[in-house]
C-alpha cells in the first residue's frame, strides 16, 4: 500500500487555532485575515469523473474558491472555473457534489459557513450543473432563497436531486426536467442539529435522513432525539420514523448518526457513536449494531466513519479514526466482517491526515480520501494505491 498527499494549499498555522482562534474569532475575522481565507481549506466531498479521470472536489473555503479536481492523469489540480459564478457566500460543497451517468455532468450545492446575522445578504444554495466535456458551469436554481444545503442525492430514474438544508433544517427537492423546486418539509426544530453528513436513496427511491423531535417543554430535547425519516416519492411525504440507531453500550435513547450508505445489498448502512457502523432494514428502519473499529483504548481516543464507498473488489471502504490517528477500514457487506488495513500516512513524509470528511475510489481501486477541518494547516486530498 502507498499512500501520497495531494497538496491545493500548503499553509501552516502552528497553535494559532488553539491559542487564538478557537471561541472567539467569528465570521468575519476569517474573511479578513488572508491567510485563514485563502488557505484554510478542507476537503468535503468527492466525485470521481470517469472520462477525463479526474477527482473533483468540493471544498470548505472562506474565499468562496471551493471547486477543484485532481487529473490523475496528468498528476496536476484543474480549475473547473468556479470563480465564473461563484457568490462570496458559497463557502462550500459539504456533502454535495454528484455525477449523473446520463449527461455526464457533476451537479452540487452550496453550504454555508455565515451566521444568520447575514441571512438576507445571502442568496441561498443554488444547484450548479458542471459539464466536465465542455468546461461549462452554471447555477440552475436556488431552491429555498436564503436557506443552504448542506448534502444532495441524485435519483437518475426520476431525475430528481434532493437536498438537505441547513439552516434551517428541511427536505427539498429539484427536478433536472422542469426545473421545479420543491420545499418536502422540516427535519428538526433547531432544538438540535439533527443531520448528519448526508442523506441517501435506498433501492426504491426513498430518501433517508435524519429528524429530530423538539420537546419545547424541557431544557432539551431528550437522549432519543435523533430519529430516522424516509422520504417517499410514490406518496410525497416523509414518514418521520421513531427508531434510530441504539448506543453500542445497551443505555436509554438513539446515538448521533454521521453517515448514510448503500452498498448495493438491499439494505442501507448508517455510521454514528464515535465510529461505529449498524445495518439497517429500510422497510422497518430497525437498526442493527455490527462495530466499532477503533474503541477508546482507555485514553480517550476519538473515532468517526464520516464515508465509505464501495470498491470493485466487493469491498466497502472507509477511513475511521480522527485526531491525526486515522486508520483505513475495510468492510465486507457480505458477512459483516472487517479490517483495519493500515494508518492514513503519507508514505514518503509520514504526515498523517487529520480526520476525513469523504471518500471515493476508481474503478482500478485506488482510493482517496478528503481530509477535512484540520486546526494546524490546510487540508490535503489522500491517495491511496493498494
Amino acid at each position: 500500500m502507498h499512500i501520497t498527499s495531494l497538496k491545493l494549499r500548503t499553509e501552516d498555522y502552528g497553535n494559532q487555532w488553539a491559542e487564538q482562534i478557537e471561541d472567539r474569532w467569528e465570521y468575519a475575522d476569517n474573511l479578513k485575515d488572508e491567510r485563514w481565507r485563502k488557505g484554510w481549506i478542507s476537503f468535503d466531498c468527492l466525485c470521481h469523473e470517469p472520462a477525463s479521470d479526474t477527482i473533483y472536489a468540493g471544498i470548505t473555503s472562506f474565499d468562496a474558491d471551493i471547486f477543484w479536481g485532481w487529473n490523475r492523469k496528468e498528476e496536476q489540480w484543474v480549475d473547473p472555473g468556479y470563480a465564473r459564478i461563484r457568490d462570496p457566500y458559497d463557502a462550500k460543497f459539504h456533502r454535495s457534489l454528484v455525477r449523473h451517468s446520463g449527461d455526464g455532468c457533476l451537479y452540487a450545492a452550496q453550504a454555508l459557513l455565515h451566521d444568520v446575522d447575514r441571512f438576507w445578504e445571502a442568496p441561498g444554495a443554488s444547484i450548479v450543473k458542471y459539464d466536465p466535456a465542455t468546461g461549462d458551469i452554471a447555477k440552475l436554481a436556488i431552491p429555498m432563497a436564503h436557506v443552504y444545503i448542506q448534502s444532495i442525492v441524485l435519483d437518475e430514474t426520476r431525475e430528481m436531486i434532493y437536498g438537505q438544508t441547513f439552516t434551517p433544517e428541511n427536505l427539498v427537492s429539484y427536478n433536472l426536467k422542469t426545473g421545479e423546486s420543491r420545499w418536502l418539509g422540516p427535519t428538526s426544530s433547531g432544538m438540535t442539529m439533527a443531520q448528519g453528513e448526508n442523506i441517501c436513496l435506498d433501492d426504491n427511491g426513498c430518501v433517508w435522513g435524519i429528524w429530530t423531535v423538539t420537546r419545547a417543554w424541557q431544557n432539551s430535547s431528550g437522549a432519543d432525539t435523533y430519529r430516522f425519516y424516509k422520504y417517499d416519492p410514490e406518496t410525497d411525504k416523509i414518514d418521520y420514523m421513531d427508531k434510530g440507531l441504539p448506543h453500542p453500550d445497551h443505555s436509554y435513547g438513539y446515538a448521533k448518526p454521521e453517515g448514510l450508505f448503500n452498498f448495493g445489498t438491499g439494505c442501507l448502512y448508517v455510521s454514528g457513536a464515535d465510529g461505529a457502523l449498524y445495518r439497517v432494514d429500510p422497510e422497518t428502519g430497525d437498526a442493527e449494531y455490527l462495530f466499532r473499529a477503533v474503541e477508546d483504548e482507555g485514553r480517550g481516543r476519538r473515532s468517526r466513519l464520516a464515508s465509505m464507498t464501495m470498491g470493485p473488489d466487493g469491498f466497502a471502504y472507509g477511513v475511521t479514526g480522527r485526531d491525526g490517528e486515522c486508520e483505513i477500514l475495510k468492510f465486507n457487506p457480505g458477512d459483516g466482517t472487517y479490517a483495519l488495513i493500515g494508518d492514513l500516512k503519507d508514505s514518503e513524509t509520514d504526515v498523517a491526515a487529520w480526520q476525513v470528511h469523504d471518500v471515493c475510489i476508481t474503478p482500478d481501486g485506488t482510493l482517496y480520501a478528503g481530509e477535512n477541518d484540520n486546526p494546524f494547516r490546510s487540508s490535503y486530498l489522500w491517495e491511496v494505491t493498494f
